[in-house]
């Protein structure tokens, strides 16, 4: 399910989920804000494991709140500030890594595909890679202009 990090989800979204297993919700919109705290203010996916009547909580980050996150925002209040241009920098090695933790859920064969998935992602965000525009890295890869390591 998708939660706001940082924050307890309403409990009448949980109810639903974790009523007929007999869990609290509250008790699991706690657990669900511990884990998230670091992704303050981004919306993230979390995976709820059940066994034994004991949840565990574990965090599924898409690639728009990687690149979020990796924009270094300060946290902003969601119910006051709408709209938001998200227009930093953000360097081609950040791009990389968040490609490389993307990989087990890309459909691209190799790493630089799933780095060009990554920079679209950027490019829908609004950001910029090494002050260019993700269109023009996208383009320099295809070109050999720049070479990504699959190591």
């Amino acid at each position: 399910m998708r939660a706001v990090g940082g924050e307890i989800g309403s409990a009448a979204t949980l109810a639903p989920k974790v009523g007929p297993l007999g869990l609290s919700p509250k008790k699991i919109g706690e657990d669900i804000k511990a884990a998230t705290l670091d992704w303050k203010g981004l919306k993230v996916t979390v995976k709820l494991l059940i066994q034994n009547r004991q949840a565990k909580v574990e965090l599924v980050p898409s690639a728009s709140s990687m690149v979020m996150k990796a924009l270094k925002e300060p946290p902003r209040d969601r119910k006051k500030d709408k709209d938001i241009k998200h227009d930093g920098n953000i360097e081609l090695d950040e791009i990389i890594e968040i490609a490389r933790v993307m990989r087990p859920r890309s459909f691209s064969k190799t790493l630089a595909n799933g780095v060009k998935e990554i920079l679209g992602t950027a490019h829908s965000i609004g950001c910029t890679i090494n002050n260019e525009h993700p269109q023009d890295i996208m383009g320099k890869i295809d070109s050999g202009e720049i070479t990504i390591p699959e190591k």
